[in-house]
Formats: C-alpha cells, structure tokens, sequence
C-alpha cells in the first residue's frame, strides 16, 4: 500500500469513528435533561420553577447577566457548600456529576456569551475602607443589610457580606455585579446614566474594598 492510499485510509476511518461517536450536543443534551429533573427535586422549592428567584427567599440563577459573569467553578462551589448563615443549604451529597449537571441545566438558559474568565481575570480592587463603608451604607445597605447579611435583615439583596460569597467571588465578579447589574432583579446597574447612582471605577472599588475588610474583621473576632 503506497503512502497516498495509507492516508486516504486513515481519513476514511477517521470519518467512520467520529459519525458512530455521540457528539458533544447530544452528551450536553443528556447531562442537561439530567440536570433538569435534580433542579426540580433539590432547587425548585427556593428558586422557582423556571429558576428566576424570588425576592427575600433566593436569587435568580437563570439570569443573563448572572450567567455570563459567574464561572462554572462559582456556581459548582456555592451548591456543594451552600452558603453558611443562609439559607442556602450545602448539597455536596450530590456529588460532582450531578452539581455539574445541574450547573448544564442553568447553562442552557444563557443567553448572552459566558465572560467569566475575563472577568474573573481583573485586578483585586484596591480602595478606601472607610470611604466604602459610606458608599455601602449609604446605597447597598437598603438591600443587603448593613452587615451584608441580605435575606436575613429582610432586605431583597442576597448576602455579599459573608464567607460563603466572598471567598468565592471574584473582585472582577463584585465589579461587573455593582456596575451592570442584573436585569429583571432588584439588582440596578449603580454605573452610566441608566445607573441608579453613578459610582466611578474607585467608588465600586472602594465598596469591594470594604467588604473584604469587613469579613477580614468578622473572621478575626471568631473565637
């Protein structure tokens, strides 16, 4: 066999093996369905049927904004830990494939392109304490509580003062969050003349700063 006829039969068998392996849409496909039907016995009861939250109880998880800045590794990490002092409750029981299915299934709702590692690429934010405490009382506490604590003081806001969101996310995910957004949520974009405040780079550093700061505190008093 010449060399002209070894390659040709090489590319035929190449073709044959890859049309009789299943592709990757149909693996998605599966783990998604897969993903589907654990959303609804684990996740449902909180975050609603169609994933989109509610107010005081749990966030939207189908969210574009949310979907495109939160990373595979942010989303996998607060279902296997929960968030503690929340009432997110941990589901590391799962085990991995199943959380990673689940995170297919909210994946499948994306609707704008997945940014997480550009975003999750920024600088730490490096700002004034003090003057992020202002900024954080004086806008963010209204929702959030002004210990960061969000569903626990009755606020709409989730929690982005405690261990279980902070040692998760991003400065770049905070950053994005504070100046985007989330569109259809209580979640107002606080940067541009659409901004409900028109907080600079440095102001939204400053509140990231703080909050760092402040869980730097909480975790220093613990006995």
């Amino acid at each position: 066999m010449n060399v002209q006829n070894i390659f040709l039969f090489g590319f035929v068998a190449l073709l044959i093996s890859a049309f009789s392996l299943p592709t990757y849409g149909q693996k998605s496909s599966a783990a998604i369905k897969k993903g589907k039907a654990l959303y609804k016995e684990n996740c449902l009861v909180c975050h609603q049927a169609d994933a989109i939250g509610k107010p005081g109880v749990a966030p939207s998880l189908t969210n574009p904004e949310f979907l495109s800045t939160a990373s595979n590794k942010f989303i996998e990490g607060t279902i296997r830990d929960g968030r503690e002092d929340t009432s997110m409750m941990p589901f590391a029981h799962l085990g991995r494939s199943k959380v990673r299915a689940i995170v297919a299934y909210l994946r499948s709702n994306a609707k704008s392109p997945h940014r997480s590692q550009e975003i999750d690429g920024q600088p730490d934010a490096i700002g004034d304490v003090a003057l992020g405490q202002t900024w954080y009382m004086n806008i963010c506490s209204t929702c959030h509580g002004s210990a960061g604590n969000g569903y626990e003081s009755e606020g709409a806001g989730t929690a982005i003062g405690l261990p279980g969101f902070l040692d998760k996310a991003s400065d770049g995910f905070i950053r994005e969050t504070i100046k985007k957004g989330r569109s259809n949520t209580r979640m107002l974009p606080f940067q541009g003349p659409e901004g409900l405040a028109n907080l600079s780079d440095h102001q939204i550093d400053d509140i990231i700063t703080y909050l760092r700061e402040q869980l730097k505190t909480k975790v220093e008093k613990q006995p």
